[in-house]
């Protein structure tokens, strides 16, 4: 890719705790008909969204330059708790303005989240998780 062509990752994002899904274009051109699709499907919210066939993941008509979009998926205990899969693979497709498709593999794994320590908002003094 140039510098001249829209550029579009998937990315997780582990903060305080919680794991979030984003979908971002890293460039300074718009991208167009943005979709992830993954290898296997991954629940949130307690196991009770079907957090990897959102409609985000499905379809955004237009991803602005240097916008992101992300939603929680989970807790990372609660995730890791429930066997969801360490390892995600996505497969990120867009187009620029003059419909040209772009697509590259994007590989996750989770597992480096699962011993991360860290302190919650609510708790900044003593609040440590293993």
């Amino acid at each position: 890719m140039d510098e001249f062509e829209p550029a579009v990752i998937f990315d997780v994002v582990f903060e305080d705790g919680l794991l979030f899904a984003a979908v971002r274009n890293i460039s300074s051109r718009p991208a167009y008909r943005v979709s992830v699709a993954f290898d296997k499907p991954f629940t949130g919210l307690g196991g009770t969204q079907k957090t990897s066939t959102l409609r985000l993941f499905r379809n955004i008509e237009f991803l602005a330059p240097q916008k992101e979009i992300r939603t929680l998926v989970d807790a990372a205990a609660s995730y890791f708790a429930r066997k969801e899969p360490s390892k995600l693979v996505a497969d990120v497709r867009w187009r620029t303005a003059d419909g040209k498709r772009h697509s590259h593999t994007i590989t996750h794994d989770l597992a480096i989240y699962q011993q991360v320590a860290y302190v919650t908002r609510e708790e900044t003094h003593a609040g440590l998780a293993p």
